[in-house]
């Protein structure tokens, strides 16, 4: 048998592999009864710091346009931005992407934090307009 040790999204796991040789080629091998259960996942890192949201929504929604994680924000809440200014950058499939403002407002809110990941259509920011 081999043990290997495993990273899976940031979690370790210990695992041991038994090698068959012969036996699996001629079709006799037989499984065990009772896998091995994995080991619990390490704690959890300290809660991060809620994103920032300043009183109500905004009347213009930012959204992720694909599945991802937050690298940066680039505006604050109450900051002025023009049409296409960054507002934020997301790493999908090992590409930044900048998610730029749809038209010229106010920034209202920020629905997320740096190191949070988003699904497609997640709410990221709100603007007034």
């Amino acid at each position: 048998m081999k043990s290997y040790k495993i990273t899976v999204n940031g979690t370790e796991y210990d695992v041991t592999v038994e090698e068959l040789g012969e036996t699996a080629s001629q079709g006799t091998y037989t499984a065990p009864a009772a896998p091995k259960a994995a080991p619990a996942p390490k704690a959890a890192p300290a809660a991060k710091a809620a994103p920032a949201v300043a009183g109500a929504e905004g009347n213009v929604k930012v959204v992720a346009p694909m599945p991802g994680k937050i690298l940066s924000i680039k505006a604050s809440v109450g900051a002025s931005v023009a049409k296409g200014e960054v507002l934020m950058i997301i790493e999908a499939m090992k590409m930044e992407n900048e998610i730029v403002a749809p038209e010229a407002g106010t920034v209202a809110s920020i629905s997320c934090a740096v190191g949070d990941s988003v699904e497609a259509g997640a709410p990221l920011a709100s603007l007034n307009a």
